[in-house]
This record gives C-alpha cells, structure tokens and sequence, in this order.
C-alpha cells in the first residue's frame, strides 16, 4: 500500500509511479484515484482567485472567459474521478485536514516537482504558473521536462481495465455542465463499464494538455477552444498561438492578448493573512475571510456527502460555491493595511 496516501504533501503519485503497472492492486488503484481526486481539487482555488479578481464581469470577454472555463473543466474532472472511486468500492475523503490543499505549496503526491503553486490575483506570472500546473510531457511549442499529471492519467488508464470486474456503478453522481455549455465532454457522467473510465481519462488528460499532435482541446465548449496548457501559455505570454506553415510548428507569436484588469491581490501567506506582518485583518475583514472559509469547508462537507450516498448534496456545494465568489469579490475591495496598493484576497483555510 502506498504510503501518506491521504497526506497532501506526501509524495504519494511519485510512488504510484515508481512501481512497476503489473504490481499494481487494487489498493493501489484506489489510492491513484484519491490522489487524483485531491490533484484535481489543488487546482481549483488558484484558478479561481485569478478568476474572480479580473474586475470586468463580462464572462463573454476573452481571457475571463478562458479561465471560466477551465474552472469548469477541473470540476468535471474532479466529479468523474470521484465517480470511479466510488464505482469501484472506494472512499472519497476531502475533509481530512491532512487531505485538503496547502498553499502556498507544491502540488500534491509530488506531481510537478519543485512548482510551488500559490493563491494571488491573476497576472502574467500567475497564469505562467497555472501553464506549469497543466504542462504536458511533450508541449507542441516546448520541450519537455518534468513529472506530469498527465503521465499519471495515463498510468491510471494503463492499469484500470484489470480491475474493470470492480466497476459496480454505485454512489455516482451525475451533473450535466456540457450540455449546459461548458464543453463537449464536460457532463459528470456515471463510471458503469472500463469505456466510461477510458473515455472520461482520455477527456481529463487531454482537456488539460492537449494531444501529440494539436494544442487544441478535443472536447471543447467551442471551436478552436485549446488544451489548458496551452490557454494559460497565450495568457502568460500575451500572444495569441498560431502554427508557423514554414517550420510546421507552433508558436506564441501570434496577436496581443491584452491581460483585463485585476484587483492586485499579492500571494497569500501561509496560513492566512494573520501571518503577514503588518497586514493583520481588521475585525470586519477577518469576517469576511471567516464567511469565505467557512463556505468553502462547507462545500467540501457537501461534496464528500454526496460521493458517499447523498447526491442531493451537490446542489448545496453548488450554492457554497456561488458564495465564494461573492466573498472573494468583497475581499478584492478592501485594501491591505501596511501595502494599500494591494489587497486582499481570500485564504481557502478549511475549518474542520
């Protein structure tokens, strides 16, 4: 059994993927599958601090757009995963404190080492760092370095059709966010057979990396819509990627992509902004960080209850999540003390 399976900062997936795929158990299995869970869920707190800090609500607007989407791309992949652990008798747990995301921090089990991912308002560097979280093993436009998610995915598909006998199709929970406009293979659908496994990886590997052969995402809410990687790249660049016909290759040189404006939320310390010398909150805004954190561990109770039989559930996490934007968009207002040409941003603490 692999070891700190439910330790965030653990290096659970690098263990994963030193043993050899035939050594593989079932056990094994599921604990790739949690890893994955909590490996799908680091994402999404970053994101969305980039995304709720841009101050133009226009979600038709490009780079706002872009990383909307993405936010609900990560949710999908979350959901799918939940459900393959649950259809094969596994657990899902998200509110152990050993369990839930540390930032700032790397990534958990390992994956990407030495990437510190961290909570700020969006600018080129956050989206440059949020282009290292989803990089590829073989970018198109880049070489390739490092430890992937998509490796790991891709372990996981070698491997699950030996257990595919444990598929049983319980505890699933189902939301349909593509067939509300949220990208062609984005429904949470249920993991009944080996291919709803196979075809909900193949979505999750290559929604955030792309394919060998085109930076484009297969499953997209629109044409011409890329891999994640690649959206974050144009975004940390500020060009537009484009195939060059006279090398046959890709490059970031296209048109401007201007960066919208954002509240200048700085990186958030360590433990929250108690920790930042100076910066203390106030009572109101240790309020406002209190309701965050509060709806944020309140989603997390929500969602682990409907992955464990009561999938009416979502519809609360759903509601919490709306919260957090609210929230996060009050604490975006108030200026921070000792630096005011910053402010503050939200802590994703969870409270237990």
């Amino acid at each position: 059994m692999t070891s700190g399976i439910l330790d965030y900062e653990s290096d659970a997936i690098v263990q994963l993927m030193s043993m050899a795929e035939e050594d593989w158990t079932e056990q094994e299995l599921k604990d790739a599958l949690q890893r994955a869970i909590m490996l799908e869920l680091s994402t999404i707190p970053p994101y969305a601090t980039a995304l709720w800090s841009i101050t133009d609500p226009d979600n038709s607007k490009p780079v706002r757009h872009t990383i909307r989407e993405i936010v609900f791309d990560e949710m999908s992949h979350f959901g799918l995963v939940c459900n393959m652990l649950t259809s094969i008798g596994g657990t899902v747990v998200l509110t152990d404190p050993a369990t839930v995301p540390k930032y700032p921090g790397e990534l958990p089990g390992g994956v990407n080492p030495g990437l510190e991912v961290y909570l700020s308002g969006l600018s080129r560097e956050s989206a440059g760092l949020f282009s290292d979280i989803e990089k590829p093993e073989n970018p198109l436009a880049f070489a390739a370095d490092g430890n992937t998610i998509g490796a790991f995915y891709q372990r996981i598909a070698n491997v699950f059709p030996k257990f595919a006998h444990l598929l049983t199709g319980r505890n699933q929970v189902t939301f349909p966010l593509g067939a509300i406009g949220h990208g062609a293979g984005n429904d949470i659908v249920a993991m009944n057979t080996i291919d709803d496994v196979l075809k909900a990886l193949d979505v999750i590997r290559t929604q955030g990396e792309g394919t060998d052969a085109s930076p484009d995402n297969p499953f997209p809410g629109a044409p011409g819509e890329l891999a994640h990687y690649y959206a974050f790249k144009e975004i940390a660049v500020g060009r537009k990627l484009v195939f060059d016909e006279q090398t046959g290759t890709y490059e970031f040189a296209g048109p401007d992509l201007p960066l919208p404006d954002a509240s200048p939320v700085p990186r958030v310390p360590a433990g929250g902004w108690i920790n930042s010398p100076g910066n203390e909150p106030d009572r109101t805004t240790a309020a406002v960080l209190r309701d965050f954190n509060t709806a944020y561990s309140d989603m997390l109770r929500s969602l682990e209850a409907a992955w464990r039989g009561n999938a009416g559930s979502l519809s609360d996490a759903i509601g919490h999540m709306s919260d957090l934007g609210d929230f996060a968009r009050q604490l975006y207002a108030i200026k921070l003390p000792a630096t005011p040409r910053f402010t503050y941003g939200p802590e994703w603490l969870f409270l237990p």
